[in-house]
Protein backbone atom coordinates (compact mmCIF):
# COMPACT_ATOMS: atom_id res chain seq x y z
CA UNK A 1 0.00 0.00 0.00
CA UNK A 2 2.84 2.43 0.80
CA UNK A 3 4.13 2.35 -2.77
CA UNK A 4 0.70 3.32 -4.07
CA UNK A 5 0.54 6.32 -1.73
CA UNK A 6 4.05 7.43 -2.64
CA UNK A 7 3.50 7.21 -6.39
CA UNK A 8 0.17 9.00 -6.05
CA UNK A 9 1.72 11.78 -3.99
CA UNK A 10 4.46 12.33 -6.55
CA UNK A 11 1.82 12.62 -9.23
CA UNK A 12 -0.35 15.00 -7.20
CA UNK A 13 2.70 17.21 -6.74
CA UNK A 14 3.28 17.07 -10.49
CA UNK A 15 -0.30 18.14 -11.14
CA UNK A 16 0.11 21.01 -8.67
CA UNK A 17 3.26 22.24 -10.34
CA UNK A 18 1.94 21.78 -13.86
CA UNK A 19 -1.02 23.96 -12.93
CA UNK A 20 1.30 26.85 -12.07
CA UNK A 21 0.66 26.79 -8.35
CA UNK A 22 4.34 26.56 -7.46
CA UNK A 23 5.35 30.16 -8.10
CA UNK A 24 4.28 31.77 -4.82
CA UNK A 25 4.45 28.78 -2.51
CA UNK A 26 6.92 28.40 0.33
CA UNK A 27 7.51 26.24 3.36
CA UNK A 28 6.31 27.92 6.52
CA UNK A 29 4.19 30.51 4.72
CA UNK A 30 1.99 30.93 7.82
CA UNK A 31 4.80 30.82 10.39
CA UNK A 32 4.25 34.47 11.37
CA UNK A 33 0.64 35.12 10.37
CA UNK A 34 -0.90 31.90 11.77
CA UNK A 35 1.79 29.71 13.37
CA UNK A 36 -0.63 26.95 14.43
CA UNK A 37 -2.25 26.58 11.00
CA UNK A 38 -0.84 23.17 10.10
CA UNK A 39 -1.31 21.82 13.64
CA UNK A 40 -4.97 22.84 13.56
CA UNK A 41 -5.49 21.12 10.20
CA UNK A 42 -3.69 18.01 11.46
CA UNK A 43 -5.76 17.78 14.65
CA UNK A 44 -8.98 18.27 12.68
CA UNK A 45 -8.10 15.56 10.17
CA UNK A 46 -7.04 13.25 12.99
CA UNK A 47 -10.31 13.80 14.84
CA UNK A 48 -12.34 12.86 11.77
CA UNK A 49 -9.98 9.99 10.91
CA UNK A 50 -10.39 8.48 14.39
CA UNK A 51 -14.16 8.36 13.82
CA UNK A 52 -13.96 7.18 10.18
CA UNK A 53 -10.61 6.02 8.73
CA UNK A 54 -12.07 6.04 5.19
CA UNK A 55 -12.03 9.84 5.38
CA UNK A 56 -8.32 9.66 4.52
CA UNK A 57 -8.99 8.29 1.04
CA UNK A 58 -11.87 10.74 0.63
CA UNK A 59 -9.63 13.74 1.40
CA UNK A 60 -6.96 12.55 -1.01
CA UNK A 61 -9.58 12.12 -3.73
CA UNK A 62 -11.04 15.56 -2.97
CA UNK A 63 -7.59 17.11 -3.36
CA UNK A 64 -7.01 15.30 -6.67
CA UNK A 65 -10.35 16.49 -8.07
CA UNK A 66 -9.50 20.03 -7.01
CA UNK A 67 -6.02 20.03 -8.53
CA UNK A 68 -6.89 18.38 -11.83
CA UNK A 69 -9.53 20.91 -12.88
CA UNK A 70 -7.85 24.32 -12.63
CA UNK A 71 -5.00 23.80 -10.23
CA UNK A 72 -4.98 23.38 -6.47
CA UNK A 73 -7.10 26.45 -5.76
CA UNK A 74 -9.85 25.04 -3.55
CA UNK A 75 -12.49 25.72 -6.20
CA UNK A 76 -13.96 22.24 -5.66
CA UNK A 77 -14.99 23.45 -2.21
CA UNK A 78 -17.28 26.17 -3.58
CA UNK A 79 -20.92 25.14 -3.46
CA UNK A 80 -23.69 26.05 -5.85
CA UNK A 81 -25.85 24.52 -8.52
CA UNK A 82 -23.34 25.27 -11.28
CA UNK A 83 -20.14 24.84 -9.22
CA UNK A 84 -17.55 22.07 -9.65
CA UNK A 85 -18.89 20.27 -6.58
CA UNK A 86 -22.27 19.78 -8.27
CA UNK A 87 -20.84 18.25 -11.45
CA UNK A 88 -21.41 14.56 -12.11
CA UNK A 89 -17.76 13.49 -11.60
CA UNK A 90 -17.76 15.17 -8.17
CA UNK A 91 -21.09 13.99 -6.79
CA UNK A 92 -19.43 11.22 -4.77
CA UNK A 93 -16.78 13.45 -3.19
CA UNK A 94 -16.61 13.46 0.59
CA UNK A 95 -14.58 15.24 3.23
CA UNK A 96 -15.94 18.75 2.82
CA UNK A 97 -16.88 18.80 6.51
CA UNK A 98 -13.24 18.21 7.50
CA UNK A 99 -12.12 21.26 5.53
CA UNK A 100 -15.06 23.29 6.89
CA UNK A 101 -14.20 22.33 10.48
CA UNK A 102 -10.51 23.21 10.05
CA UNK A 103 -11.42 26.50 8.38
CA UNK A 104 -13.79 27.43 11.22
CA UNK A 105 -11.09 26.78 13.82
CA UNK A 106 -8.51 28.73 11.83
CA UNK A 107 -10.87 31.65 11.34
CA UNK A 108 -11.27 31.88 15.12
CA UNK A 109 -7.47 31.94 15.53
CA UNK A 110 -6.35 33.89 12.47
CA UNK A 111 -9.30 35.48 10.64
CA UNK A 112 -8.90 35.76 6.88
CA UNK A 113 -5.36 34.35 6.78
CA UNK A 114 -5.30 30.65 5.81
CA UNK A 115 -6.70 29.73 2.41
CA UNK A 116 -9.06 26.80 1.92
CA UNK A 117 -6.77 25.62 -0.88
CA UNK A 118 -3.91 25.27 1.60
CA UNK A 119 -6.15 23.58 4.16
CA UNK A 120 -7.13 21.00 1.53
CA UNK A 121 -3.50 20.38 0.47
CA UNK A 122 -2.32 19.98 4.06
CA UNK A 123 -5.34 17.83 4.97
CA UNK A 124 -4.57 15.45 2.08
CA UNK A 125 -0.98 15.10 3.29
CA UNK A 126 -2.11 14.51 6.88
CA UNK A 127 -4.69 11.95 5.75
CA UNK A 128 -1.98 9.95 3.95
CA UNK A 129 0.32 10.19 6.98
CA UNK A 130 -2.42 9.03 9.37
CA UNK A 131 -3.00 6.04 7.06
CA UNK A 132 0.60 4.94 7.58
CA UNK A 133 1.65 6.45 4.27
CA UNK A 134 4.55 8.86 3.90
CA UNK A 135 4.55 12.44 5.07
CA UNK A 136 6.07 15.38 3.24
CA UNK A 137 6.40 19.11 3.56
CA UNK A 138 3.56 20.99 1.88
CA UNK A 139 4.60 24.41 0.61
CA UNK A 140 1.77 26.82 1.36
CA UNK A 141 0.61 30.21 0.17
CA UNK A 142 -2.08 29.15 -2.29
CA UNK A 143 -4.82 31.62 -3.03
CA UNK A 144 -8.39 30.44 -3.12
CA UNK A 145 -10.05 30.30 -6.50
CA UNK A 146 -13.11 32.49 -6.84
CA UNK A 147 -14.54 30.74 -9.90
CA UNK A 148 -15.98 27.25 -9.82
CA UNK A 149 -17.84 25.94 -12.84
CA UNK A 150 -19.25 22.47 -13.29
CA UNK A 151 -18.45 22.67 -17.00
CA UNK A 152 -14.73 22.75 -16.20
CA UNK A 153 -14.88 19.28 -14.68
CA UNK A 154 -14.96 17.83 -18.18
CA UNK A 155 -11.16 17.80 -17.88
CA UNK A 156 -11.40 15.11 -15.18
CA UNK A 157 -10.65 11.65 -16.53
CA UNK A 158 -13.59 9.27 -16.57
CA UNK A 159 -13.53 5.47 -16.51
CA UNK A 160 -16.15 5.61 -19.25
CA UNK A 161 -13.77 7.34 -21.68
CA UNK A 162 -11.46 5.66 -24.11
CA UNK A 163 -7.77 5.42 -23.35
CA UNK A 164 -7.12 7.86 -26.20
CA UNK A 165 -9.34 10.51 -24.58
CA UNK A 166 -7.77 9.94 -21.17
CA UNK A 167 -4.29 10.25 -22.69
CA UNK A 168 -5.30 13.58 -24.22
CA UNK A 169 -6.60 14.85 -20.87
CA UNK A 170 -3.41 13.86 -19.08
CA UNK A 171 -1.22 15.32 -21.81
CA UNK A 172 -3.11 18.61 -21.48
CA UNK A 173 -1.93 18.69 -17.84
CA UNK A 174 1.65 17.88 -18.80
CA UNK A 175 1.34 14.28 -17.65
CA UNK A 176 2.39 11.15 -19.53
CA UNK A 177 1.12 7.58 -19.94
CA UNK A 178 2.91 6.42 -16.78
CA UNK A 179 1.10 9.15 -14.83
CA UNK A 180 -2.19 8.07 -16.40
CA UNK A 181 -1.77 4.43 -15.39
CA UNK A 182 -0.60 5.39 -11.90
CA UNK A 183 -3.36 7.89 -11.21
CA UNK A 184 -6.16 5.79 -12.66
CA UNK A 185 -4.91 2.78 -10.68
CA UNK A 186 -4.67 4.68 -7.42
CA UNK A 187 -8.02 6.32 -8.11
CA UNK A 188 -9.61 2.87 -8.23
CA UNK A 189 -7.76 1.91 -5.06
CA UNK A 190 -8.87 5.08 -3.25
CA UNK A 191 -12.44 4.58 -4.49
CA UNK A 192 -12.53 1.04 -3.06
CA UNK A 193 -11.18 2.34 0.27
CA UNK A 194 -13.95 4.93 0.46
CA UNK A 195 -16.82 2.68 -0.54
CA UNK A 196 -15.77 -0.76 0.75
Amino acid sequence: MGAFWLVFIVNIVMVSLVQGQGSGLQNGFYSSSCPKAEAVVRSTVESHFNKDPTIAAALLRLHFHDCFVQGCDGSVLISGSSAESSALPNLGLRGFEVIDDAKALLESLCPGVVSCADILAVAARDAVDLSDGPSWTVPTGRRDGRVSSSSQTSSLPSPLESIAVQRQKFAAKGLNDHDLVTLVGIHIYVYTCIYK
